[in-house]
């Protein structure tokens, strides 16, 4: 075999690291945002947060950006690429206005409830167990229970089980009972149930004797009751209990006022704040989507250790500094380019759906990510980047990005329509029924059908269920 020499020329794509920090930026939501720039700020020594006074940050929603980073470059740089972004790196970083608190006067209560360290379950049940009499064996018993009971406060473990955790205390199914009896009186009411109907009777149990119906409501959470009231065969049930139709509707309200998941009561998790990146209001008669720049981070490059560099002689300090200054305006540079795009996206979202601004979800248009992608000059992903755990906060409420998103259903006379749009029509028929009378699908269908809508059945029934929404069966109410 013959060895030659061959000169090609090609191209490829690197994803420089620049380049990949600004992908990463456009990903994050605001909250994510703020931690990665804390982060930044311990590492890189040449950024900072800006502390300057209400009276200079006056006024900075309105004005184009500002940077203290090389602003000439960043000034050439951006020419070209659209509207202006109404940011401002000189102001320090705000949460008052970012949609994140609340103004109740118990804000110290609201600040501990957010603080506090989350309590589990079985923290909780073992706390009532210390302060409980038992025997040593009684506790070991109690203790295993405790170990089998799940998040919503169910004891799903068996007295096999328990046996099994507990071989060498030669237990009897009696003890184990009386022992199990014993933490099914901790609070929550209705803990260390084995099944929902012994977790309401629990609950209904602990009420006063005197309390009206609460014999009836007992008897409807028998196991064989619950399951002809999920199926609202009320005329069955009425034969078997012999109540009649006042009481049984006064049975089931006291039933609906229990708790089927007490342990939900004390389990807790952190709670998660949504903090809008985008405001849209509605000025001289159009609707404006602008940045919250509240929660936009204003950082700045040190002028100090900017002025060190520029007196270095080449100095090992000075080439740590100067790294570090090139990496701030990377950083800077990303941080900018994110919030330009984000907010290029959001001013397309907002003037095509203007409808659902003015009129609600009932006119809200089809809208894919390409036709966004096609408006800004973008790739679809990374539309899809800067549409993903990001909000708007409207007069209509909050809402994430990915809403104003939905596919479209062809109409009688040739045009579309959203499908968000269905869902909103499909609630509200819903909601307009009559509860001994509810819609089926097929004549949800109908009705649409009539509106000029052409949507078939299946389709109906997957959007009643994407809206947490149950089939005409189980809505139908008692008369």
């Amino acid at each position: 075999m013959k060895q030659t020499l061959d000169l090609r020329i090609g191209q490829h794509l690197t994803i420089t690291p620049q380049l990949q920090q600004a992908i990463r930026l456009l990903q994050l939501s605001s909250i994510e945002l703020e931690q990665e720039i804390r982060e930044i700020l311990e590492k890189n020594p040449l950024l900072e947060e800006n502390d300057q006074t209400e009276g200079e940050e006056a006024g900075s929603a309105e004005e184009p950006a500002e940077t203290t980073v090389d602003e000439s470059a960043d000034a050439a740089d951006a020419e070209g690429e659209g509207d202006p972004v109404e940011l401002d790196w000189e102001g320090g970083l705000e949460l008052g206005a970012s949609g994140s608190g609340n103004g109740d006067e118990d804000s110290d209560t609201n600040f501990e409830a957010r603080n506090s360290h989350p309590t589990s379950l079985r923290d909780h049940l073992l706390w009532q167990l210390q302060m409980t009499p038992f025997s040593d064996r009684d506790r070991l018993i109690a203790i295993a229970i405790i170990d089998a009971v799940d998040e919503d406060g169910y004891f799903v473990g068996g007295v096999e089980d328990i046996f099994a955790t507990l071989p060498n205390l030669d237990l009897s199914a009696d003890e184990v009972e009386a022992v199990l009896h014993q933490v099914q009186n901790f609070d929550p009411v209705g803990v260390a149930a084995r099944s929902l109907g012994e977790c309401l009777d629990l609950q209904l149990r602990r009420l006063d004797p005197a309390t009206p119906y609460r014999d009836a409501a007992r008897q409807l959470a028998e196991p064989a009751h619950l399951k002809l009231l999920g199926q609202r065969d009320f005329k069955e049930i009425k034969r078997l209990t012999r109540l009649d139709s006042e009481a049984l509707g006064q049975a089931m309200a006291l039933l609906k006022g229990l708790n089927p998941r007490p342990g939900s009561l004390v389990s807790t998790s952190p709670n998660a704040y949504v903090v809008p990146e985008i405001l849209v209001k509605k000025r001289r008669g159009s609707w404006r989507a602008d940045l919250n720049v509240a929660a936009m981070p204003r950082l700045r490059i040190n002028s100090q250790y900017e002025r060190l560099i520029q007196r270095g002689r080449g100095s090992a300090q000075d080439r740590f500094l100067h790294d570090h200054l090139q990496e701030a305006r990377w950083f800077l540079k990303s941080l900018q380019s994110r919030n330009e795009t984000l907010l290029k996206v959001a001013r397309v979202i907002v003037d095509r759906q203007r409808g659902f601004f003015d009129h609600g979800p009932e006119a809200m248009r089809p809208l894919v990510l390409h036709d966004v992608a096609g408006e800004v000059g973008m790739h679809e992903s990374t539309v899809s980047r800067v549409t993903t755990n990001k909000y708007m906060m409207t007069p209509r409420g909050i809402f994430e990005l990915k809403y104003f998103f939905s596919s479209h259903v062809g109409t009688a006379d040739g045009g579309t329509c959203s499908a968000t749009a269905i869902r909103s029509l499909i609630r509200k028929i819903i909601e307009t029924e009559s509860p001994d009378r509810p819609i089926s699908d097929s004549k949800i269908a109908d009705i649409l059908l009539e509106q000029g809508i052409n949507i078939a059945r299946r389709t109906i029934a997957k959007y009643r269920e994407s809206l947490n929404i149950p089939p005409s069966s189980q809505r139908k109410s008692l008369v």
